[in-house]
């Protein structure tokens, strides 16, 4: 497509001005002002003309197949110039749609070999499926008049899948300490309850690991000692619930949740133990089965991908019963949720009641910096008053909520989003090595 730019327009004014002014100064010359107009027109058809056709160009892009949602990629574009002895500088603009940043105009020039290369920036704001359409090039003739408009259809797809950049990095730190071990297998003793060996009793180790009888034989204090226990059955529960789509530093949090929690399946797959996951809001969203090995990983990942954002509001009620039927033995169930008002907050609590009292369970929720901050800021003025009184109001409704899960036994983590990651990975190794499995 072929358009005057506004240089033309401009042109255009200024050329029928000086035509008015003549015919106003001397009404016989009017035949010679429709010499300006023609002239005009005859000066971007020659600039039209002048310009790279668009036959003239080959036009390559690559782009990745897939991205870390809250990561920043680029589309590679090249163009190649049969007509290298013009030069010509083409604006490139991608369209695109789903979850990603707005695209922005990338100016590039083509060298003395008539090739130029572009890096168009992806910037995957959610995970989901980005749909590269086409990529929009603009280029103008050598006087400026004329403008050429191409649209190169792509029809590519990029796949935002959740970042594991965390989890490779906790993953070279275990190898670089198992290189230091050595490469035979070891035995990690702990709290569990198979046993290992015996040993002689020490001040500071616990009593209640005494043996008795075989103290009187030896005429001295010896303590069992176990080692921790493999083959446990991990489920990572994720509510996909309105909540959880809201964002924070930057990412949902849903986001953060899956990035924690495959950071923990990597290590809980890495120690031999099986690993799930479970995710719902209104209804039961998806169900993996616990499953063995580190190929078992890409397995969750993909799982992980595919959960969506929704604007339901969670039925904890029918999700966490759905999730204790289908479990036939004692697990360790990860719920990452959120909560506001209290109706939704006992509705959670008589749902993880009944699920405490056959698995280990622990409550994962995200603490909001903007709460802390409001509630810390100096006030000038009636509405921030208000302000920290009601954020004040939901810290404390938290805290209670909290107290009441772990009177039940719930082991319950909140923390933010920075280190989730890392504490959720502590908690689940204390858990291991105090045998609550």
């Amino acid at each position: 497509m072929i358009r005057p730019t506004p240089r033309a327009a401009w042109l255009v004014a200024a050329t029928q001005t000086a035509a008015l002014l003549l015919m106003v100064w001397r009404r016989e010359l009017w035949p010679a002002s429709g010499g300006f107009g023609a002239f005009t027109l005859l000066l971007i058809a020659l600039d039209a003309l002048l310009g790279v056709a668009s036959r003239r160009l080959a036009i390559k892009v690559t782009a990745p197949a897939r991205l870390s949602v809250g990561g920043v990629g680029e589309a590679m574009v090249t163009i190649e110039q049969s007509d290298s002895a013009r030069e010509t500088r083409f604006e490139l603009l991608a369209e695109q749609s789903g979850a990603i940043g707005a695209p922005r105009a990338v100016w590039v020039q083509v060298d003395a070999q008539g090739r130029a290369t572009a890096r168009l920036r992806l910037e995957a704001a959610r995970r989901g499926v980005i749909s590269f359409d086409a990529l929009w090039l603009r280029w103008r003739g050598p006087l400026g008049l004329a403008e050429r408009v191409l649209r190169t259809p792509l029809g590519q797809t990029i796949e935002v899948i959740p970042d594991v950049r965390g989890v490779r990095t906790v993953a070279i730190e275990f190898n670089s300490r198992e290189s230091l071990a050595g490469v035979k297998p070891q035995q990690q003793k702990g709290e569990g309850a198979e046993f290992e060996s015996l040993r002689d009793h020490a001040p500071g180790l616990d009593n209640r690991f005494i043996d008795w009888k075989r103290s009187a034989k030896h005429r001295k204090l010896l303590s069992k000692e176990f080692k921790t226990e493999r083959n446990h059955h991990i489920i990572l529960a994720f509510d996909t619930g309105h909540l959880m789509a809201e964002p924070i530093e930057g990412l949902a949090r849903l986001d953060h949740a899956i990035n924690a929690g495959l950071l923990l399946s990597w290590a809980a797959l890495r120690s031999g133990d099986f690993v799930g996951s479970f995710g719902f809001d209104a209804r039961v969203r998806q169900f993996v089965q616990p499953g063995r090995g580190m190929p078992w990983f890409m397995r969750l990942q993909r799982g992980a991908a595919q959960l969506a954002y929704q604007s339901q509001e969670t039925n904890f009620t029918l999700g966490l019963a759905e999730l204790n039927m289908r479990l036939k033995r004692r697990t360790l169930v990860i719920l990452f949720t959120e909560f506001i008002d209290t109706t939704t907050a006992e509705l959670l609590i008589e749902s993880l009641q009944t699920m405490a009292n056959r698995h280990a369970v622990v409550f994962v929720t995200l603490r909001d910096p903007q709460l802390g901050d409001i509630v810390d800021a100096k006030p000038d003025g009636f509405r921030p008053v208000a302000e920290a009184v009601v954020a004040h109001d939901f810290l404390r409704d938290r805290a209670i909520v909290l107290e009441r899960l772990e009177r039940l036994g719930v082991h319950c983590l909140e923390a933010p989003a920075q280190g989730l990651s890392a504490s959720l990975v502590n908690r689940y190794l204390s858990i291991k090595e105090r045998g609550l499995l």
